[in-house]
């Protein structure tokens, strides 16, 4: 039995087309395992509050958008939300029905509010009336196909190439018996039967399946997000194709053939779901409006970061004396990451007269990089951007090319060896004949011998070098970002960042953010190379920066996993700073164990500063680190506001003189780069951990690469994005503090306004409050919050009172 389409229920092409895309633009972008970046999940949906994005992800998938509200009554309980938080955010609000008093707010706390699954698809409503689980045999099926199909190079035997995503799973299922196997009849017919194009399958299938204008977005989006990382991935090819300008239809390709199942299945179960499918059209079609659930869960979200804001006010309206020594003897920038303002703090206590300087680590410096023998280039930048220049490790000589011949020989034989031990023929032979040989091996790594220390490459080199007008401009850029044009140091250190870890898929979303996935050395390395270049030295004082001729700039990569410093001193040998060296060696590695006493005592199972060293080439373990978990606050100020303060590793800190940047063209760059990269950090930290189900890549000890570019749990299924359980919650409590990013900016607030105003996609982030904005006044303190609508609110008497309350940072 086939659903008559009602006059009203036939839906133009063109219609279909825009729901289509729109439903495309609510899925975030997944970036492949080897370059994984954070992307905030809720990137679709910037332009709507939270309250309103609660309704349109419990329709496409019945999660929260919130934490349970039994974890915000036990916060108010513990006192760490007070009634002056749930008041002020109450207040900031839209009106709640039949909430009149703080009183009936408190109350509705201990009342969770009821979440109802996602609306039905085809495939659910099927599998209620035959008893099969429908919506696993197709994540299943599109998976098998997908794994082959997105595959980067893990498969020995590729899926053959050239064909879109919609042909290419055509040919794939109309051979697939599977699906007839589990009572499907005729699908491989049907699928063969479809239109040439997934536009036309899609417009069919709408037909097909009765649907409306009304519904059309919201149902695409319930598709969509049924296929989990797939989808993701499929937007990541469009997200990359038009940073590129160019376009992609990966997505409406997984759109239709996850509608082509749909089809299938209304065909052979029509008659028993049809007045159930009548039902879910016209839940498809009703429009969006956030509940009163929804409105009072976004109240009690925004007091538990109230409180925060609240607890970050009181550290920084404490008085504290930073002195002036003069110059200093090591200024060392580093990547604003929330990791460095712990290894900061502990290098300042090591000597307070060394000056720490934070900026994005990839200094200002986009590249696509080949590493050494490598014909990859790597985007060495933040997914934002393009890369400006190539570079490559090593010099052009004679003997580095020789050299890098001998590597590329030494690479292929192992790339060969490889693929012989993988081999079909010969996997089961090699084990039998060469395993024993691997015992040694496997001991040595399983109790946690070995090492996994990345291989120190050869200074890096910008190719085809632009001319020295564009070197001049990048390094008065760098400098003027971090505001150190002027009292250079003997020694500036530049360090990036990155992570030393073993048998671990996430490895490289422990590296720089910034650096697209890669450790920093990189770009640090390259900046220092610029602005030792005596040429670019003389450009550059044209620009009014004058570096001392005794100023060395040297390279460096924070290891973040054992917080060592690695320092690229031979990229620039000077016999004159070998006790500046020396002694900065010394700095470096006291600062080392200060910050490894003090991330020990956030470390499950760590019980001394060794502990921490040990994790990193342990294979077995799953936290090796942090990360980025607890970030909070993106602080826009010099340094001298935040010295001696411990934030706890949960600020990003720009360095910023807002009276050295004429025009505030630097403060526009922060707020429209750094910062919107530091808001997909921490909503992505927040969706794993509120919706981990839905943003969250679940259980690590379950996963399996596949494709090379994701996990999966178990031996197959969806691909899993988004962050480890194990990467936010310590197996007993989250340790990341599901809060929306605070940032702080010491500039005047007419300056900010107008940034936001010539910004539209910024404005968004702190008009529908995925990010809260506060002003500093010239003490340091917070004195002025963003309200929307291109106003500020001074602190309240009561918000004043708390902020100089005796509460501890929490």
């Amino acid at each position: 039995m086939l659903m008559s389409v009602c006059p009203d229920q036939s839906t133009a092409a063109a219609s279909v087309h825009d729901a289509a895309q729109r439903a495309a633009r609510l899925i975030p972008p997944l970036w492949p395992l080897a370059t994984s970046v954070a992307v905030n999940p809720y990137l679709g949906h910037v332009d709507e509050t939270l309250a309103m994005t609660s309704v349109r992800l419990r329709r496409a998938a019945g999660v929260r958008s919130t934490m349970p509200r039994r974890w915000y009554a036990e916060r108010m309980r513990a006192g760490e939300i007070s009634d002056a938080d749930l008041a002020a955010a109450w207040k900031a609000a839209p009106t709640i029905p039949a909430i009149e008093t703080l009183a009936q707010l408190k109350a509705s706390a201990s009342m969770d509010s009821r979440i109802l699954g996602a609306h039905p698809t085809v495939a659910a409503l099927a599998s209620a009336a035959s008893g099969s689980d429908w919506p696993g045999i197709v994540a299943a099926r599109i998976s098998h196909w997908a794994a082959g199909y997105f595959d980067q190079g893990q498969a020995l035997w590729s899926a053959p190439r050239g064909r879109n995503a919609y042909e290419a799973w055509r040919a794939f299922a109309s051979l697939d018996l599977t699906p007839e196997i589990a009572g499907l009849k005729g699908f491989a017919s049907q699928v063969s039967r479809l239109p040439e194009t997934a536009e036309k399958a899609i417009a069919a299938g709408v037909a097909d399946l009765g649907l409306g204008d009304a519904a059309l977005e919201s149902y695409f989006h319930r598709l969509l997000v049924s296929l989990g990382g797939w989808s993701q991935m499929a937007r990541y090819r469009q997200w990359q194709a038009e940073l590129a300008g160019g376009s992609d239809r990966t997505v409406t390709d997984l759109l239709a053939i996850r509608l082509a199942w749909e089809v299938a299945l209304w065909r052979q179960h029509a008659a028993a779901i049809e007045p159930d499918w009548h039902a879910a059209i016209s839940a498809y079609a009703e429009p969006l409006a956030p509940t009163r659930d929804d409105l009072i869960d976004a109240v009690l979200q925004e007091a538990f970061e109230r409180a925060g804001q609240r607890q970050l006010a009181v550290e920084l309206s404490r008085d504290i004396a930073v002195s002036s020594p003069g110059r200093a003897p090591l200024q060392m920038a580093f990547c604003i990451d929330v990791r460095s303002e712990v290894f900061r703090r502990a290098l300042e206590r090591v000597d307070p007269r060394i000056q720490t300087l934070g900026m994005a680590g990839f200094f200002g410096i986009g590249v696509a990089h080949r590493r050494f023998a490598s014909d990859v280039a790597e985007a060495r930048l933040p997914a934002l951007l393009h890369p400006q220049w190539r570079s490559c490790a090593g010099a052009a000589d004679d003997h580095t090319a020789q050299r890098d011949r001998d590597r590329r020989i030494d690479h292929r034989a192992t790339r060969a060896w490889g693929r012989f031990k993988l081999a079909a023929i010969s996997s089961f032979a090699f084990v039998e004949a060469t395993g024993p040989l691997y015992i040694g091996k496997l001991l040595r790594d399983g109790l946690g011998f070995g090492h996994a220390r990345k291989p120190v490459e050869p200074m890096p080199r910008i190719e085809s070098a632009p001319d020295l007008e564009a070197r001049v401009a990048a390094a008065a850029a760098a400098l003027r970002t971090m505001s150190l044009t002027r009292n250079f140091a003997r020694l500036v250190v530049l360090a990036g960042h990155g992570a030393e870890v073993v048998n671990n898929p996430h490895g490289s979303g422990l590296d720089c953010g910034a650096c697209g996935g890669h450790a920093g050395d990189v770009n640090a390395r390259l900046m220092a190379g610029l602005l030792n270049d005596p040429d670019v030295r003389a450009g550059l004082a044209s620009h009014g920066i004058a570096i001392p001729a005794d100023t060395l700039f040297v390279g460096a990569l924070h290891v973040s996993t054992t917080d060592t410093v690695i320092l690229y001193d031979t990229d620039h040998p000077s016999s004159a700073h070998a006790a500046d060296l020396a002694q900065a060696n010394c700095w470096m590695a006291a600062a080392g164990r200060f910050a490894r006493s003090e991330r020990m005592l956030r470390l499950p199972g760590a019980a001394s500063g060794e502990d921490v060293l040990r994790r990193a080439s342990d294979w077995s373990e799953v936290r090796p680190e942090w990360a980025l978990a607890g970030c909070q606050s993106f602080i826009v100020a010099p340094r001298r506001r935040t010295a001696t303060r411990d934030l706890g590793g949960r600020a990003f800190l720009q360095e910023y003189e807002w009276q050295q940047d004429e025009g505030f063209g630097v403060l526009e760059m922060i707020l429209t780069a750094p910062v919107v990269v530091a808001s997909w950090i921490s909503l992505q930290y927040y969706g794993s951990s509120v919706a981990p189900t839905l943003f969250g890549a679940g259980n690590k000890l379950l996963h399996n690469v596949t494709g090379g570019i994701g996990v999966v749990e178990g031996n197959g299924g969806l691909l899993r994005a988004g962050l480890p359980w194990q990467s936010v919650h310590d197996g007993e409590r989250l340790m990341h503090q599901p809060r929306r990013l605070s940032v702080l900016v010491d500039a005047p607030r007419e300056a900010i306004s107008a940034i936001l105003e010539r910004h539209g996609n910024l404005r968004s982030l702190f008009e529908h409050r995925w990010m809260h904005l506060f002003a500093l006044d010239e003490r340091g303190r917070m004195a002025w919050r963003y309200a929307g609508d291109r106003c500020w609110q001074s602190m309240s008497d009561a918000e004043a009172r708390l902020a100089t309350a005796d509460v501890a940072l929490a």
